[in-house]
């Protein structure tokens, strides 16, 4: 029997030593502080946010879409196992998905505890308006989380292994339903003109896979070692490629994107605004999402840096923040932008700044909220880590984490 084909191997994660137990104390404070900051906003109200009436969505939505996409994103390695039987792959699938359930749950929390009513949750979880894009979402989320954790349980049972494919086929599916049921919650608002648009679910297809991706990357380089393992370079660096195909595809549908918008004539101000005009949101886009988000990591990756773990390492990081630049400018440029309320008519200007663009700067309640949400996705990952068999035994044992792979 070849090796790939033999019995895989998986342990738990081994808390020991004072950096193990310093990444967890870290995490737990930057919980607290989340919770600390959602109590300050409830207690005191959104007025002591850089919210408004006319940005309703901050930072901590950047950061709660963040997490959703890029769960979805995260089961990359485990479909790559299952759906496509890349051998290479399957020790990481279990970890594939107990990361995106984990990321997903982070996001989740974040909206809810960002909602300023919590306990709002409830009507929204027993009252279903199904013409709204928001109550489908509630079911693509739960059943997403259930529908990888059936799998992540199948691959763990041996006398059910053989069901494993199929559970991974129905995520595989899945996945990019929801993925397509958020980016449809900003291209069905058509009362804002950078919403407007049905291209935005495949972007937001894209982004998944190019977060999603960047993220198990950077948690497998930067937390197996801490806990007792580590993952093959030879899976980085084929991950780093395949990473930088995900980011030619993101950067392709953004200038789709934008040309088709600039095409249509009632778009002009919004192109304008976001490419040449918009200030900060301009700087985001060509700065932190193509140049950092885009360009810089695929020309590490395919230069003889992309050929060793550090250099997807670098790559990965620099997609994430590009990936919340990407959304922060969709999200927050595109309710900055005045609304046209009567279009091809001159209205009356009040004094309820109409026709200008809203100003908004995150205030600090806001980054912890978000900082938690991720924190809190990061903690749940060890501790079920911990409990179960999903780490991959170390398979490279004479080979380095940072050689390189030819």
């Amino acid at each position: 029997m070849a090796q790939h084909e033999s019995p895989l191997d998986y342990t738990c994660a081994k808390f020991a030593g004072p950096r193990t137990f310093g990444v967890l104390g870290v995490l737990a404070a930057f919980v607290l502080a989340g919770l600390a900051a959602a109590h300050y906003m409830d207690i005191n109200g959104h007025w002591v946010t850089g919210m408004n009436h006319h940005v309703v969505w901050g930072l901590p939505h950047v950061f709660a879409v963040a997490l959703i996409i890029t769960a979805s994103g995260a089961v990359n390695v485990a479909s790559m196992a299952s759906v496509f039987g890349q051998k290479i792959y399957k020790p990481y699938s279990r970890l594939s998905g107990v990361l995106a359930v984990c990321l997903l749950a982070g996001g989740l929390a974040i909206l809810v505890l960002d909602l300023g009513r919590p306990d709002r949750l409830i009507v929204a979880m027993t009252e279903y308006n199904f013409s709204s894009i928001f109550a489908w979402n509630v079911f693509l989320y739960v059943g997403f989380a259930g529908l990888v954790a059936v799998y992540v349980w199948l691959s763990m049972e041996r006398r059910l292994n053989h069901l494993s494919r199929t559970a991974g086929l129905v995520v595989f599916v899945w996945r990019f339903v929801l993925t397509t049921g958020t980016g449809c919650i900003f291209g069905f608002l058509v009362a804002r003109e950078a919403y407007d648009a049905a291209i935005l679910a495949p972007i937001f297809i894209a982004a998944s896979l190019c977060m999603g991706t960047a993220v198990f990357l950077i948690v497998s380089l930067a937390l197996l070692p801490q806990l007792g393992t580590r993952i093959s370079s030879e899976v980085c660096v084929r991950l780093g490629r395949l990473l930088a195909i995900f980011l030619a595809a993101n950067l392709y549908l953004a200038i789709v994107y934008h040309l088709t918008n600039g095409y249509a004539a009632q778009h002009d101000g919004w192109q304008l605004f976001a490419l040449s005009d918009g200030r900060g949101y301009t700087t985001a886009f060509w700065v932190g999402q193509v140049l950092f988000g885009a360009i810089v990591p695929m020309g590490i990756i395919w230069s003889p840096l992309g050929r060793e773990v550090s250099g997807a390492a670098v790559a990965s990081t620099l997609v994430v923040l590009g990936g919340l630049c990407q959304l922060y400018v969709i999200i927050i440029a595109g309710q900055a932008y005045p609304m046209d309320l009567v279009p091809g008519w001159e209205i009356v200007q009040s004094d309820w700044m109409d026709g200008e663009v809203a100003p908004y700067s995150p205030s600090l309640p806001e980054l912890l909220l978000g900082l938690g949400g991720v924190a809190m996705a990061l903690l749940m990952m060890l501790i079920v880590s911990r409990v179960l068999a999903i780490l991959p035994v170390d398979q490279e044992v004479a080979k380095g984490p940072t050689s390189a792979v030819s």
